[in-house]
């Protein structure tokens, strides 16, 4: 899978930028015969770079032949459109940041103490998650939402999809988003998940008491070496909040094995989600 178009074209503007070292943007861009916004705007990610300019700024550069075929790759994939951009006006800037990191990662680990993750949840059931959000205020929105997030699910048959682990309270399981036969569609959907290769679901239950995921749910995302550092994300009323300084993401790392370390095993959690979807089952026959 190509690297999406914001996230090739930012670390395409980082490398460049980094390429610059000490020189002044002023006097690389006259020694081309660029104005000194174009410069600024490549580096920033607010443009992208055609070839034939990348390889004049490469050769300013001194940049070694054998390490360039890669900087001409980044340049071609931050080119390529993003499957998500029909998308972009129906969601906040940060959103569509985070599902350019989503798409691009290899290993994705999420906390989730209140719905079921996203990259699981049945269209029903996603409905009634983002009707209730604080920003919007029409039905079409609403349903581009939706579509957005039905469309991210594609992740997981990519080849070779990510290695996916997620990690829901017990809560999750019983908060009957949507109503009880929704979320008793919902738990189905997520035992069926729960036997895909590559990802693996694991329940926090209620007698695991305290733990270091009381405060916010959150996820880690890992990239191919060498191209980025783990990214941490989390979800707020007015948006997401990305952490990316290494102390930050070590934080955030502990917190996820201290909650592995306190979840069910993936066999004992399979066995509590069917639990529960059966019991609401019978509830729903009377």
């Amino acid at each position: 899978m190509a690297r999406p178009t914001s996230t090739a074209r930012r670390e395409l503007g980082t490398e460049l930028r980094r390429l610059r070292g000490d020189r002044r943007g002023a006097d690389v861009s006259s020694a081309l015969g660029w104005s000194e916004s174009k410069l600024s705007r490549i580096e920033t990610a607010h443009t992208g770079i055609t070839e034939a300019d990348l390889d004049r700024l490469l050769t300013a550069y001194d940049v070694r032949l054998e390490d360039r075929d890669r900087l001409r790759d980044l340049a071609r994939r931050s080119r390529v459109r993003a499957w998500w951009t029909p998308y972009r006006s129906s969601v906040p800037d940060p959103y569509d940041e985070y599902v350019a990191l989503e798409a691009d990662a290899i290993a994705i680990c999420e906390w989730e103490a209140q719905i079921v993750p996203g990259l699981l949840q049945t269209d029903e059931y996603a409905r009634a998650v983002i009707e209730v959000g604080a920003d919007i205020g029409d039905t079409e929105t609403i349903q581009r939402r939706l579509a957005l997030r039905m469309a991210r699910q594609a992740v997981l048959s990519r080849d070779p999809p990510p290695s996916l682990q997620l990690i829901v309270d017990e809560a999750v399981l019983y908060r009957e988003v949507g109503g009880r036969e929704v979320l008793c569609r919902q738990l189905t959907r997520m035992v069926d998940a729960s036997h895909r290769p590559g990802l693996e679901l694991l329940v926090l239950p209620f007698s695991a008491g305290a733990h270091a995921g009381q405060t916010e749910s959150f996820m880690v995302l890992e990239f191919e070496e060498g191209t980025r550092s783990p990214v941490v994300h989390s979800e707020g009323l007015t948006g997401g909040l990305f952490r990316v300084t290494p102390d930050e993401v070590e934080v955030y790392q502990d917190a996820l094995d201290d909650l592995r370390e306190r979840a069910l095993s993936a066999e004992e959690s399979r066995t509590v989600v069917a639990e529960r979807e059966e019991c609401l089952r019978c509830r729903s026959a009377f």
